[in-house]
């Protein structure tokens, strides 16, 4: 175990990395000496991302960098980063550097002072964002608030600081589709806010579209609500009384001899129904796709490799599947058990390039 572990996932963030090397390591450093890793997670960048964290990983030891064998999304690339750290705090923190690193020594004080385990961040300012993007978060979180039977702090991201107890709670949870912040806040726990100024990113384009956003939204919605069910039971009603109140019109029209002419609203009523019809099936689909997936119990994450020094092979982990394991520790003690093996032998030891006999 180490006193602190920080843990960023990273996807096609080139230009932030070294930077972001600099800066959590100062702060970590600052506040705890050598007690503390960084856990980088690649979530498989099509940039330079990955060579950059092999060669930071080499010159420093406190840093373990994960490689996932394809992209899995932000949520799941955190969760890879949670499952493998081994922190007894643990940082969350994006690589965009919008989220201020040095805030780990207050964050951590207030976690102490107050005996909490969990110090959300809550941004009181967001620089660099349009003023769409601000609105729809704004929007988002008051919606999900309003929806959802979890309190889920309004204005908080994925930054934050979690006890190793919290952790563990949260890492007993094999949810296919994540919402970190909102699981973090359903496990309860004594937990804070820490009001911020979030920083216009560093470098690098927004790693969350109008596309992915969406896809975000109804994934908060549909794991922590069922509001949307609802919603569709209640627009069935509506339209049902709708339904009884045209059918009270045609009956007064026949009794009265008059024809009923209509065939511009019948065609709007049945455009309407089919619309809403829709619309209620794909809210099930949601929520069936969810049972789906979560049905088949697949490992959440799959890791190619996991280089650094202080990376231990055979680290605990619960939530996915580490094909392998690459780095200084594990090639020494590889290399150190086939040379026992080959004690006796007239050949030197086998490299690791060399097939095994």
């Amino acid at each position: 175990m180490t006193a602190l572990s920080i843990v960023v996932p990273c996807f096609n963030e080139q230009e932030c990395i070294r930077s972001l090397h600099a800066r959590v390591t100062a702060a970590a450093r600052e506040r705890f000496g050598d007690d503390y890793e960084v856990v980088l997670v690649n979530d498989s960048s099509k940039d330079g991302t990955w060579e950059l964290m092999r060669t930071l990983a080499a010159e420093d030891p406190r840093l373990v960098v994960v490689n996932l064998s394809r992209n899995h999304g932000h949520q799941l690339a955190l969760t890879a980063g949670l499952d493998l750290c081994r922190g007894d705090v643990v940082l969350i923190i994006d690589a965009d550097l919008q989220d201020p690193p040095e805030l780990i020594g207050p964050m951590l004080d207030l976690m102490r002072r107050e005996e909490a385990d969990v110090i959300y961040g809550v941004r009181t300012s967001r620089a660099g964002e349009t003023a769409f993007k601000r609105a729809a978060a704004h929007g988002f979180y008051r919606l999900l608030s309003r929806a959802t039977e979890v309190d889920i702090p309004l204005d908080a991201g994925d930054f934050r600081l979690i006890s190793r107890r919290a952790l563990n709670v949260l890492l007993a949870m094999p949810e296919q589709a994540r919402f970190i912040r909102g699981m973090v806040a359903w496990i309860g726990f004594r937990q804070l806010p820490f009001p911020y100024h979030r920083d216009e990113r560093f470098a690098g384009e927004t790693k969350y579209p109008l596309g992915k956003m969406i896809r975000f939204a109804l994934d908060a919605l549909t794991g922590f609500s069922s509001a949307p069910l609802k919603l569709a039971s209640q627009a069935g009603l509506l339209l049902s009384l709708g339904s009884l109140l045209i059918f009270a019109y045609i009956m007064l029209g026949w009794i009265r001899g008059g024809t009923v002419p209509g065939w511009t609203s019948l065609m709007l009523v049945v455009v309407v129904l089919g619309a809403v019809q829709m619309f209620v099936l794909g809210l099930m689909g949601e929520y069936i796709g969810r049972l789906y997936s979560q049905a088949k119990q697949r490992p959440l994450y799959i890791v190619q490799d996991i280089i650094g020094a202080a990376y231990e092979p055979g680290r605990e982990h619960r939530l996915g599947v580490v094909a392998s394991t690459v780095g200084p520790v594990a090639v020494e003690q590889e290399g150190q058990q086939r040379g026992q093996h080959d004690v006796g032998n007239d050949r030197p030891p086998r490299r690791l390039a060399e097939p095994l006999d």
